[in-house]
């Protein structure tokens, strides 16, 4: 049965009630414990009397930030509960964007600043035009449908690239069980006439991917590795292809880096776990050292910068949206 726009509000009305720091404590000191120095490189970073705020808990498996400049909010996937979330920086209320929504994981904006979304339970990538309509980028490729598109980026000459692992099909949770009939590639998306082809085979369950500042890199996380792997590409052949894979951050056993942004400075901030003393952002500078952390109470799959001045790192942990001000700024997506 469709929900009714009475049902919407009253959801609506129940996320916003919904209390923001249930079993959260802020931090009672500056500089804030939570937010750690492992090299002194990143202390430029970490601004003292700024601490993690937890904007908003409630959630069952969250995933994919994006921030909305415009309308000054970050939208971001909670999976299980197969609804897109919303937060506004006017209000600090939440509200459900769109519910249901076929299981969205990555979300990011293309340059007309239109939603770009991957969806589990539809097995494709869409695009949210401005009047609300629903454009399918991508749902196939050699005739099969894909896996479970997971995370998207999309580079300055519109092309919209995204990691394919099958995790939305491996049970009921995060999609519908099927059986994967295509190799987890990374697919690009031509800007101007969508055809998409193979961007690399050559990753093993690709999760997160971001560019380098001047995108003539791109990092991705190997999933499908025991333990997980950082790559680094070389954009190839006119930028429509990747190439020259090499290890950027090899993970210890117990580390598990899901999504990630890239700053000004080239620095990588990683969506981090799993366990105690392991969940919440590693920080890797250009060299593939970490230089930091900030340390939350779940697991963060993945983040974004955003603010006025895109200063300010929005972080999906398990459950909630935590925020941090930082003496950085995040690459601009539009």
């Amino acid at each position: 049965m469709k929900p009714t726009r009475r049902g919407l509000l009253g959801a609506a009305a129940a996320l916003a009630a919904t209390p923001a720091r249930a079993a959260w404590e802020e931090s009672q000191r500056y500089p804030d414990p939570r937010i750690e120095i492992l090299d002194p490189s990143f202390e430029r970073y970490a601004i003292f009397n700024a601490g993690v705020e937890r904007l908003w808990t409630g959630a069952r498996w969250s995933e994919g930030p994006v921030w909305l400049g415009d309308a000054r909010c970050v939208i971001w996937s909670d999976i299980p509960n197969n609804r897109l979330l919303r937060w506004s920086e006017t209000t600090g209320r939440v509200d459900e964007y769109r519910r249901p929504a076929n299981y969205p994981n990555g979300n990011t904006r293309d340059r007309q600043g239109r939603l770009i979304t991957c969806e589990h339970g539809a097995r494709r990538v869409t695009r949210t035009e401005p009047d609300g309509r629903i454009t399918v980028l991508c749902d196939r490729f050699d005739g099969k449908p894909l896996n479970s598109p997971n995370d998207v980026v999309v580079k300055s000459d519109g092309s919209i690239w995204f990691t394919d692992p099958p995790f939305g099909i491996l049970g009921q949770y995060e999609g519908y069980q099927a059986q994967p009939e295509l190799p987890t590639n990374i697919y690009r998306i031509d800007g101007r006439t969508g055809q998409v082809t193979v961007a690399t085979g050559e990753v093993n369950r690709p999760n997160g991917l971001a560019f380098s500042p001047d995108e003539s890199k791109l990092y991705v996380v190997e999933s499908g590795a025991s333990p997980r792997v950082i790559h680094v590409f070389d954009v190839v052949e006119d930028g429509t292809r990747l190439g020259n894979s090499r290890v950027f951050y090899q993970c210890q056993p117990q580390e598990r880096p899901d999504g990630f942004k890239l700053d000004m400075d080239g620095n990588l901030w990683c969506g981090w776990g799993m366990g105690e003393g392991l969940d919440g952002v590693r920080v890797l500078n250009p060299q593939g050292k970490m230089i930091g952390a900030i340390h939350l109470p779940e697991r963060c799959a993945n983040l974004c910068f955003g603010g006025e001045r895109r200063n300010r790192l929005f972080m999906a942990g398990s459950k909630s949206l935590y925020s941090l001000y930082v003496g950085t700024q995040g690459v601009p997506m539009v």
